[in-house]
């Protein structure tokens, strides 16, 4: 106890240097008992005028050594990227939260005035806090009582963006703090703007925009008063406010609603005449599952975003902040049909019943249009289980697909058989032995594989076709011309026209004869069908794309679109589609002639029968379908034999065209 009074002895000589005149009379001289330590009014005053003017000097050292932070809750920046279809429809949206940013000038001036009824009149006349809101909850964070309402809509923004929800004198200290300060720091218009794309509407969404497409299926710029009355409702609580959660929930909005809008008129937003039109609550839309980028949608999703992000020139995380609208070349009523087409295919398929044949069956399919947009993939089952893209695979042989760019290099380059000659030109009605087991040969003499054995050529069923015209080749899938044009005309010059006409370098294998046949080179479906639009397209080239325009928060982005090429000659591009005609009405693919007329495509088979791929053009688009067996585990191709219970003498490629011609037929 002692050394308790030692530490005030400081004190005490302090108080003793302080003049008598000076010293608080205190206890009070004159009183007697109790009396003498009961302070008198001007004593009463003086301490609480001391602590005032303590308090002030608080407040404002607070004030001073509060900063704005420099960065914002995740939560307040993060915005979802929204995908549409070709048609402007929304396709899918990604991201954890359902955000995206508006600028206050798309909001439309009653919708934001809805806002400011219901939530803050005063707002572009107040300082950033409301004292009588601060007392309210002031008393709510000291009492555990019942959340108040009365912040401002600063308050709101500065607890949305900055802070945590915690309902505490210390956090709520700090929030009127950051608000005036903001206030003074920013203009009136900002803080609105940035309050409208931050707050929660329910329905897992945050900001107006977003809450305007989850309410009613448009953009903020096209609502309504009576529907920005609603959404405005919302702000004081959307769990108690969505009609769709209960039938209170309904009467509430309603009344809600109506309170709003009446409050626009005492605000001066709306007039008598224009809230007279406001009778009928504006109901909403049912909730709908957002965050859909599954099924056929996520291969979607996955190819436009790779697409966005190259050719957008976006930096990955900045394109991970959100806030993207990708608009997209993919055709909503084609998906549907060819996702129809190939889920009729797969049900022949029964891997229960025939392991052995019809386990690890994959089908991969891409459709084209001319101008290069991607209108149609077959990814998988589904993205979220599946997440490899059988349309953009690079593991699948593409076989004899591949020979028409062997019969294009010729018809261009011409040809050479003997060394040290010039090259001789080559028509479509040049004739090559078409028989089976053919000696391969170079200029030299017979072409020697690295077994040391003579490499010869094979055709499907060892059919012996004798002399056949390239033409005729190209139309019936007859394998040995094709293996011997490729060594005349030059590997690496087929390889050269490949690439121009859109085939990846690295899908292309090395230029020994089984090259000319597809045997060595994996494209996927979605290049095939690109290339095979260049026939099409009289010899252009354009390199398929999945995005038309990308914008961010509403405004647009510069895009880089693909320009068409020269890959290869008008006449050779010409000859190469009367040949692929003539595989459609007489040929190996003619089950697909009635499917549509002037059609022209070709089938393809592997040596070991891993892949059957059906690639074809029509005036509307190319496409590509292949189906092979393959574990995607070890990549390793299994043979198609048997399949769905077939011949085992039935090439896969039948069923490719079949898939095909479903397709097109529900389509046309």
């Amino acid at each position: 106890m002692a050394g308790w009074w030692r530490s005030l002895a400081p004190l005490v000589a302090f108080l003793r240097t302080v003049p008598p005149r000076l010293r608080p009379a205190y206890p009070r001289p004159g009183r007697a008992g109790w009396r003498r330590w009961i302070p008198s009014w001007r004593q009463w005053l003086g301490l609480v005028g001391s602590g005032f003017l303590g308090l002030c000097c608080l407040i404002g050292y607070a004030y001073a050594t509060t900063d704005i932070p420099d960065d914002l809750n995740t939560f307040a920046t993060q915005q979802d990227n929204v995908y549409y279809w070709a048609d402007g429809s929304k396709m899918a949206r990604t991201g954890w939260v359902s955000r995206q940013e508006m600028p206050l000038e798309k909001v439309p001036p009653q919708v934001q005035g809805a806002v400011l009824a219901a939530e803050n009149a005063s707002f572009y006349s107040d300082s950033g806090v409301s004292p009588y809101g601060i007392l309210r909850a002031l008393k709510a964070a000291v009492t555990g009582g019942e959340s108040q309402g009365g912040s401002t809509i600063t308050q709101q923004y500065v607890k949305n963006a900055y802070l945590n929800q915690d309902r505490t004198v210390s956090r709520k200290f700090t929030e009127i703090l950051l608000a005036v300060k903001l206030d003074r720091q920013t203009s009136k218009k900002q803080i609105l703007q940035d309050y409208l794309n931050t707050s929660w509407f329910g329905r897992g969404t945050y900001g107006i925009q977003r809450a305007s497409q989850a309410y009613y299926g448009k953009d903020v710029s096209q609502l309504n008063p009576s529907e920005g009355a609603f959404l405005a409702s919302l702000l004081k609580g959307a769990a108690l406010f969505d009609p769709a959660i209960s039938k209170d929930n309904h009467d509430r909005a309603v009344e809600r609603w109506g309170w709003t809008l009446d409050r626009m008129v005492s605000t001066g937003v709306l007039t008598r005449a224009e809230r007279a039109k406001y009778t009928k609550f504006p109901e909403p839309l049912a909730p709908t599952v957002t965050g859909d980028a599954r099924g056929q949608s996520g291969y979607l999703v996955e190819l436009a975003k790779a697409y966005a992000i190259k050719a957008g020139h976006i930096k990955d995380a900045d394109f991970d902040l959100g806030g993207y609208q990708i608009y997209t070349t993919f055709d909503k009523s084609r998906m549907t049909a060819l996702t129809a087409a190939v889920q009729k295919t797969q049900k022949g398929f029964d891997a229960t019943r025939r392991p052995a044949t019809d386990a690890h069956a994959k089908i991969g399919a891409a459709s084209v249009a001319p101008d290069g947009r991607l209108l149609a993939v077959y990814g998988g089952p589904d993205y979220l289980k599946q997440g490899f893209n059988e349309s953009n695979a690079t593991t699948v042989p593409v076989g004899t697909v591949f020979t028409p760019f062997v019969y294009a290099t010729a018809l261009d380059d011409g040809i050479v058989r003997a060394r040290d000659k010039p090259r001789t030109p080559i028509s479509p009605s040049a004739k090559y032995n078409g028989n089976d087991d053919v000696t391969v040969k170079t200029p030299e003499g017979p072409y020697w594989d690295r077994g040391g054995k003579v490499a010869k050529g094979h055709n499907d069923g060892g059919r012996n076709w004798g002399q056949v015209t390239l033409r005729q080749a190209i139309a019936n899938s007859v394998n040995t011309p094709m293996l011997q044009l490729g060594l005349d005309v030059g590997l690496d010059r087929v390889d050269a026209l490949a690439e121009r006409s859109g085939l990846l370098a690295s899908s292309l294998g090395p230029r020994v004869p089984a090259f000319a046949l597809g045997e060595n080179s994996t494209p996927s479906a979605i290049r095939v069908a690109g290339a095979y639009e260049t026939f099409a397209a009289q010899g252009m080239h354009t390199e398929p794309y999945s995005v038309r325009a990308i914008s961010r928060n509403g405004a647009a982005m510069p895009l880089d679109k693909p320009e068409p090429t020269r890959a290869m000659s008008a006449k050779a591009a010409r000859a190469v589609t009367d040949a692929l005609r003539d595989a459609v009405t007489q040929g190996t693919a003619k089950s697909a002639r009635t499917a549509e007329p002037g059609t022209g495509g070709k089938t393809g088979t592997t040596a070991g029968n891993t892949a059957g791929w059906f690639a074809a053009n029509t005036a509307q688009e190319s496409t590509a379908v292949v189906i092979y067996r393959m574990s995607l585990t070890d990549l390793v191709p299994l043979p198609l034999t048997g399949l769905g219970g077939d011949a085992r003498n039935t090439p896969g490629s039948e069923r490719a065209v079949r898939l095909w011609s479903d397709y097109i037929k529900a389509v046309k």
